[in-house]
C-alpha cells in the first residue's frame, strides 16, 4: 500500500491490536485509537500490558479489517511506547474525541469506582506498513 492509502485506511479505523513483548511474554489486545500526525493515541486502564510496555517500550500496533470476500487490509506500526501525563495526557483525550478532559480528581473518582487507574499513552510510529488483497 503507498503512504496515502495507509494515512486512509488508519483514518477510517477506531480500534486494533497492541503487541508487546516483556520477559519471554508476548502478549496482544484490542484497543480503541486515534491518530495524529506519526503518534497513535490510547486511553485504557492499568494492568498487564501498561506493565510490560514500561518495560519495554518496542510496541506493535495493527489495524485491520476483513470482508466475506475474502478481501482485506492490514496496517502494522512499529513503534516506541511513550505513557502520558498532565497536558499530554488532555492532548490524547482530546485525539481521541474527548470534549472535556476528565480532572484529575474525576481520574481519581474513577479509580476507586473501578480498582483500575486510567492511562493515557501513544505509540510513536518508527515504522509503518500495509497490505491490502481484494479477491473478486
Amino acid at each position: 500500500m503507498t503512504t496515502l492509502e495507509i494515512d486512509d485506511f488508519v483514518k477510517s479505523q477506531r480500534r486494533g491490536r497492541l503487541g508487546c513483548h516483556d520477559d519471554g511474554l508476548t502478549y496482544v489486545v484490542p484497543l480503541m485509537f486515534a491518530r495524529e500526525d506519526d503518534c497513535f493515541y490510547f486511553y485504557t486502564i492499568e494492568g498487564q500490558k501498561m506493565n510490560m510496555m514500561r518495560r519495554n517500550s518496542s510496541v506493535c500496533f495493527e489495524v485491520d479489517e476483513f470482508w466475506e470476500s475474502g478481501s482485506w487490509t492490514s496496517v502494522i506500526v512499529q513503534g516506541t511506547f511513550e505513557e502520558l501525563t498532565g497536558d499530554d495526557a488532555k492532548l490524547a483525550l482530546r485525539v481521541l474525541g474527548h470534549e472535556q478532559p476528565a480532572p484529575d480528581q474525576d481520574r481519581e473518582k474513577r479509580q476507586r469506582a473501578t480498582g483500575k487507574t486510567p492511562v493515557a499513552f501513544r505509540i510513536r510510529a518508527l515504522k509503518v506498513t500495509g497490505r491490502r488483497v481484494v479477491r473478486p
